[in-house]
C-alpha cells in the first residue's frame, strides 16, 4: 500500500508540472497576497520564525495551511532543493492533497 507521503508527493509533482504551485517564502507570500493560493504546505522541520510568519499571513488572508512532511521530502516532490513552504494554487489539487492527508475528508480545520 502506498503511504500518505508518497501519494502527496505524487500530487505535488503533478501540480508542479501543471504550473500550479509556488515555493519559497517570498513567492508563497505573493501568491497569498494575490489570493492565488488554495493551500499552503509547511514542512514540519521549518525554522520557528518562518513558521510563525507564514501562519500569520495565511490566517490574515484565510488561506488553508497544513504542516506536512520535511523540507527534504517536500522539496524532492517538486524537484527543488531546500523549499520549506509550498503554495498550491489550484483548488482541485489542494482538495486532493487534503483528502489524502485527512484520510478522505477534504475539509481542514486550522
Amino acid at each position: 500500500m502506498i503511504n500518505v507521503q508518497t501519494r502527496v508527493n505524487g500530487l505535488l509533482g503533478l501540480a508542479t508540472k501543471a504550473g500550479k504551485i509556488s515555493f519559497g517564502m517570498q513567492a508563497v507570500e505573493e501568491s497569498i497576497e494575490k489570493n492565488n493560493a488554495s493551500l499552503v504546505i509547511i514542512a514540519n522541520d521549518i525554522a520557528e520564525a518562518s513558521s510563525k510568519k507564514i501562519v500569520k499571513v495565511c490566517k490574515e488572508k484565510n488561506i488553508d495551511y497544513i504542516f506536512f512532511g520535511t523540507i527534504e521530502e517536500n522539496s524532492s516532490a517538486i524537484g527543488k532543493y531546500n523549499k520549506a513552504i509550498i503554495a498550491v494554487k489550484d483548488k482541485n489539487f489542494a482538495e486532493a492533497i487534503l483528502k489524502v492527508i485527512n484520510g478522505g475528508d477534504t475539509t481542514w480545520r486550522k
